[in-house]
C-alpha cells in the first residue's frame, strides 16, 4: 500500500479541533517602592537561651524558651567566649581572628555588641588569650559589670584585666598553674589550681595579692569540671568532680570551701569512685551542670559508666537540692546531650544539646520536652543571670 493511502485510512474518522486563540490583556503592575528597615530586640531576657554553634563554628543563636523560636544571633567567632553584661547593656565577646581567615596577622580583642540592635559598638584590643572553646570560666565579668577577666596562656598562665567602663586593656597578672576563673565580688577573682587549691587574686590598683587555700581536691585522682557555676546574688561557686563530689565555695578574700557530698548518695545510692570497671552513675559532658539560682537546685547530666567517662553524654538529668543535699528529681533524656543550662525565671526551663547540634527545651517541673530545635547548635549554653 502506498504511504499516502495508509495515512488517508488512519486519518479517516478523526476530527481535528483547533482551539481559538484567546488574547489576554495583562494588567499593568506597578512596582511598590521598597522601604529599608532594621529590626530591634528587647534587652536580654531571663527566658532566653544563648547557644554556641559548637566546636569550630561561629555564631551564638538566641532562642526563646517559651516558643522555642530563634529571636536573634550574636556574631561570635569560632572558639570565642561570650559574656552578658549584668545590667543587660552589652554582649561581650573575647575572640581571636586572623587577617586572612586561618592565617595572617593575629588579632586578640574583646568585641562589644549592642544588645538591642546587635550592632558592633567597639573593639578592645588585648595582648592575647587562650584560644579554646567550651569553658565559661575562661572569660568572666565582675558582678557590677565594670571589669572583665580574660584567661591567657602566652607564654604561660595569666589573666588579662579589661576595664569595660573605659573600654581598655589594663594589665595582665601571671597566675601559674591555675585556670577556671570565678568572680569574687569586691576582691577580684579566684581560680582553681592544679595543686588542688583555690587561688584568690585581690586587685589593688596597679598591684595584686595572690593567696591560696589549703588543698581540698586531688586534680589527678578526681579532678573538678572546668565549668564551675557561680551565683552572683549569694556569692557562691558550685564545683563538681568527675566522680560526682559536689562542693560549694563561699567567695570572699578568704574563700571557704564546704565539705563535699556525693551525688550518688544524694540519690540513695553508694558513692561512685575512681576504680576501673566499677559501674555507677557519673556526671559527664562539656557543660555538665546548671544551677537554678532562685531555688538552689543543681541540675546535672548523668550517665551510667565507669570512672573517666566524664565526656560521655547523659541518660538522665538529676535535680539536686543543695540545701538538703537530696536528689529531688530524675528526668530521662534522649540523644546523650553534653551541655545543660536552665532559665533563671519561675518557669525554670532546661535546655540540653550535644554533638548532633540539636537542642531540647524541657520543663524542669514535669520533665516534658516542650520543644525540639534542629540545628540549634552544639556548643555551650548561656542564660541571663539574676543581678
Amino acid at each position: 500500500m502506498k504511504l499516502a493511502g495508509m495515512l488517508a485510512q488512519l486519518l479517516t474518522g478523526i476530527t481535528l479541533v483547533v482551539a481559538p486563540v484567546v488574547t489576554v490583556n495583562a494588567e499593568t503592575v506597578v512596582p511598590e517602592a521598597e522601604e529599608a528597615s532594621v529590626n530591634t530586640m528587647p534587652q536580654p531576657q531571663p527566658g532566653w537561651f544563648y547557644v554556641r554553634g559548637g566546636w569550630g563554628t561561629a555564631g551564638t543563636s538566641i532562642f526563646d524558651s517559651q516558643s522555642g523560636k530563634m529571636v536573634g544571633m550574636v556574631a561570635t567567632s569560632r572558639d570565642s567566649d561570650l559574656a552578658i553584661d549584668p545590667a543587660g547593656k552589652a554582649y561581650y565577646v573575647a575572640e581571636t581572628i586572623w587577617s586572612k581567615g586561618n592565617r595572617g596577622t593575629r588579632q586578640d580583642m574583646i568585641t562589644v555588641y549592642d544588645p538591642v540592635t546587635l550592632k558592633l559598638q567597639t573593639e578592645i584590643v588585648t595582648p592575647g588569650r587562650l584560644i579554646i572553646g567550651g569553658f565559661k570560666t575562661n572569660f568572666i565579668l565582675t558582678d557590677d559589670g565594670k571589669t572583665a577577666y580574660d584567661y591567657n596562656f602566652d607564654p604561660a598562665s595569666s589573666v588579662n584585666i579589661i576595664d569595660l567602663s573605659k573600654r581598655k586593656f589594663v594589665r595582665a597578672i601571671e597566675l601559674p598553674g591555675c585556670a577556671s576563673l570565678i568572680p569574687n565580688s569586691g576582691v577580684g577573682f579566684s581560680a582553681l589550681c592544679a595543686d588542688g587549691t583555690l587561688a584568690t587574686v585581690a586587685i589593688k590598683g596597679a598591684t595584686q595579692d595572690i593567696t591560696r587555700s589549703e588543698p581540698f581536691f586531688d586534680a589527678a585522682a578526681d579532678p573538678i569540671f572546668s565549668n564551675v557555676v557561680y551565683d552572683r546574688q549569694k556569692k557562691l561557686a558550685v564545683m563538681l568532680s568527675y566522680t560526682g563530689q559536689v562542693r560549694v565555695a563561699t567567695m570572699g578574700r578568704t574563700p571557704g570551701v564546704s565539705a563535699p557530698f556525693s551525688l550518688q548518695e544524694a540519690g540513695g545510692m553508694r558513692a561512685a569512685d575512681d576504680k576501673p570497671l566499677d559501674i555507677a552513675w557519673y556526671p559527664g559532658g562539656m557543660q555538665p551542670m546548671a544551677l537554678h539560682r532562685p531555688t538552689g537546685t543543681l541540675w546535672v547530666l548523668m550517665h551510667k559508666g565507669e570512672y573517666w567517662t566524664h565526656k560521655a553524654g547523659a541518660e538522665e538529668i538529676w535535680g539536686v537540692d543543695l540545701k538538703t543535699r537530696n536528689v529531688v528529681k530524675r528526668i530521662p533524656v534522649e540523644h546523650e546531650p553534653g551541655n545543660i543550662e536552665i532559665t533563671q525565671d519561675d518557669a525554670a526551663m532546661i535546655m540540653v544539646n550535644g554533638m548532633n547540634n540539636d537542642a531540647m527545651i524541657i520543663d524542669s517541673r514535669t520533665g516534658e520536652v516542650k520543644h525540639t530545635i534542629k540545628n540549634a547548635g552544639g556548643g555551650l549554653i548561656t542564660v541571663v543571670e539574676p543581678r
